[in-house]
């Protein structure tokens, strides 16, 4: 998946929540609606989550330095991380507190039609936003399910703004059925109970965004298929006769460190095996050119 879809994606999330969240907070004002204002908090935590993933993807292209020989780019997962974080502290938990507040000296809703016109203007927002991120993420998923495709993707900071989106989504419909509730049956016990439903789903979705990330940074490997790729591409050269130790990890979403160990034919020269080496190194990066750090040693038989 290219890096700038990627930005494309959390660019297009970061204006329509700040856009939103200014309109859900006007509406929580107008109405007093603890659902509304459990979203207004919400669109906040995306709109600085949003905001943290872009400085983590710029971050991730600093160049290698001695100090950081393979480079910065598990930056963007240490960001994608911290976005999980805040996501539970400033959407969760502060609508788990709006909604229990709500339940427990429920005051009247007011201006129900300001609260639909805003649910829906935002609704629209984050549809097209959801769009933008879901296409991006498209074009990488192949033929896996949706599901497999988030939990195999390296790519944290496109996963963060597609799972962030379908919550925005969800917690919009919530927050629309709550209120609808409290204007047929003018029990605002609803409104509390919405606000309640859109803290479960953001805690959801933060401790797994919290899971997924947290295996990224500290130290995941390549895919399966990148990994199958790398020997099918070394089995392939008449030289080597088999594929020994191979260590591979991710070191950001287009960044693959690889260590492999191949067995030679018999009968090679030095200056013959040098020259497989190379070749080898070659056709990896050639195959897979996400590869940027790579190591392939010759096997000593008589070590194992």
């Amino acid at each position: 998946m290219a890096t700038e879809g990627s930005k494309l994606a959390v660019l297009a999330a970061f204006f329509a929540n700040l856009t939103i969240a200014v309109a859900k907070f006007v509406a929580a004002a107008l109405t007093g609606s603890a659902a509304m204002l459990a979203e207004g908090f919400h669109s906040v935590a995306d709109t600085g989550n949003q905001a943290l993933l872009l400085y983590g993807m710029r971050a991730a292209r600093r160049p290698a330095d001695p100090e950081h020989p393979f480079g910065w780019g598990k930056e963007s997962y240490f960001w994608s991380f911290m976005v999980a974080v805040m996501l539970f502290a400033g959407g969760a938990v502060l609508s788990f507190r709006r909604g229990i507040e709500a339940l427990r000296e429920p005051h009247e809703v007011e201006s129900l039609t300001v609260a639909f016109v805003v649910l829906g203007v935002a609704l629209v927002i984050e549809a097209a936003s959801f769009t933008v991120a879901a296409r991006q993420f498209a074009r990488a998923k192949g033929t896996r399910s949706w599901w497999r495709a988030v939990r195999e993707s390296k790519d944290a900071p496109i996963v963060v703004v597609l799972l962030e989106d379908s919550a925005a989504v969800t917690g919009l419909l919530i927050a629309l059925v709550g209120t609808g509730l409290v204007a047929i049956t003018g029990n605002i016990v609803f409104d509390g109970i919405a606000s309640l439903l859109i803290g479960v789903l953001l805690a959801v979705v933060a401790v797994f965004l919290a899971t997924e990330t947290k295996a990224l940074l500290i130290g995941e490997a390549a895919s399966r298929a990148d990994r199958a790729l790398i020997r099918g591409s070394l089995l392939s050269m008449a030289e080597v006769e088999s594929v020994g130790r191979l260590l591979t990890m991710q070191l950001g979403p287009h960044d693959i460190l690889v260590n492999v160990e191949i067995d030679l034919r018999d009968g090679l020269s030095g200056d013959e095996v040098e020259q497989v080496i190379v070749q080898a190194e070659d056709l990896i990066r050639r195959v897979l050119p996400d590869v940027k750090h790579l190591f392939v040693e010759v096997r000593d038989r008589e070590r194992g």
